[in-house]
């Protein structure tokens, strides 16, 4: 039995085989893959077993090189999970141990698995997320009955406003879900992505047809969009943006339940909402509002300076820098975005 570093672009039918599978998730593709690679640089290092996705090991790792963060390997980033699929457990332990003799070798300062399998005694989880995933199995009229009574009434109050939602895979859609990002991303303290990186969103994902922008209108103007990857059964979503001053109509709310029914309607069976931080309090109430299945998932990093696993220090708000960042012009915020995120991964 032989493991072998692969990066999926290169091998014929990735997806298709991931597919085929069944239990492997959009952050496994090589679509995925593409796109991180191209827009940051990164290098894959995806682990398989005897040259193959279907061949009983998937795990997925990115090297990420850089002169400000040091070089290290993360499975994968910018990516909510990514959780090794194998056959049977001796497998993943396997990878686990050539990723870590490659780490030293090539000087890495740490390996960061988003896998949630990990934690033991001697393998504190890093950082703890909240997930949420919910079912679209049942008939509509029980899923709309399962959101919370508030989620309810902001659907029918946008309804009542005159919003209205499309889904479009087109690259015009996704430049105006990127308008409101860049003035979401502001308004949270964050510099966009760079427009490279939405590019490649458009080139191996949106027109391929692995993924979707919703767009809701209020008199022909669009006032909140998002984007939703697609891989076999299961939907992600993995983006959001609103115009701010239109938030007291609920279009946000109205976007999630006509992707809901979009999805349902299209033969998907689960819609993952995406990872959310503990202390972030008020996606949490929105993401609880939608009737899905509550769970935690870990993150663990194995420090090669300390020689083992190490818990993150207590997350602290930089207030300030978020205040000074969401009142810079979006020009500036751009270009910092370009220069920043291939650092970050």
């Amino acid at each position: 039995m032989d493991i072998d570093f692969v990066d999926p672009r290169s091998v014929d039918g990735w997806d298709a085989v991931l597919r085929a599978a069944g239990d492997r998730s959009f952050f496994h593709t090589a679509a995925w893959a593409s796109v991180l690679s191209d827009a940051y640089g990164f290098k894959p290092l995806y682990q398989v077993k005897d040259g193959g996705p279907g061949s009983g090991l998937v795990m997925p790792m990115m090297e990420v090189r850089s002169p400000l963060t040091g070089s290290r390997g993360v499975s994968l980033p910018f990516s909510d999970h990514c959780t090794p699929c194998a056959s049977e457990s001796r497998y993943v332990e396997q990878a686990r141990a050539k990723a870590l003799a490659y780490g030293r070798k090539a000087g890495w300062k740490f390996i960061e698995w988003r896998d949630g399998g990990l934690s033991d005694a001697e393998r504190p989880p890093h950082e703890v997320y909240y997930t949420h995933r919910i079912s679209l199995e049942s008939p509509e009229d029980d899923l709309f009955a399962g959101l919370k009574e508030t989620n309810r009434r902001n659907v029918r109050k946008a309804r009542r406003e005159g919003v209205t939602v499309t889904f479009d895979p087109s690259g015009e859609s996704l430049e105006a879900f990127c308008r409101l990002n860049d003035l979401t991303r502001r308004r949270h303290g964050l510099p966009p992505q760079p427009l490279r990186f939405f590019k490649n969103v458009h080139k191996h994902i949106l027109a391929k047809g692995l993924g979707i922008v919703a767009l809701a209108r209020q008199n022909g103007g669009i006032i909140a969009a998002s984007v939703y990857f697609l891989f076999a059964r299961e939907a992600l979503f993995k983006y959001g943006a609103s115009d701010h001053s239109r938030q007291g109509i609920r279009p946000g709310n109205l976007l999630m339940w006509e992707a809901i029914r979009w999805l349902k309607a299209n033969g998907f069976s689960h819609l993952d909402l995406g990872r959310t931080e503990p202390e972030n309090e008020g996606l949490l109430r929105y993401k609880r509002a939608w009737g899905g299945v509550e769970g935690t998932f870990d993150y663990h990093r194995y420090s090669f300076r300390t020689g083992s696993y190490v818990k993150a220090p207590r997350r602290v708000r930089p207030s300030r820098l978020k205040r000074v960042i969401g009142s810079a012009p979006l020009p500036l915020l751009r270009v910092m975005g370009g220069l920043l995120y291939r650092h970050v991964g």
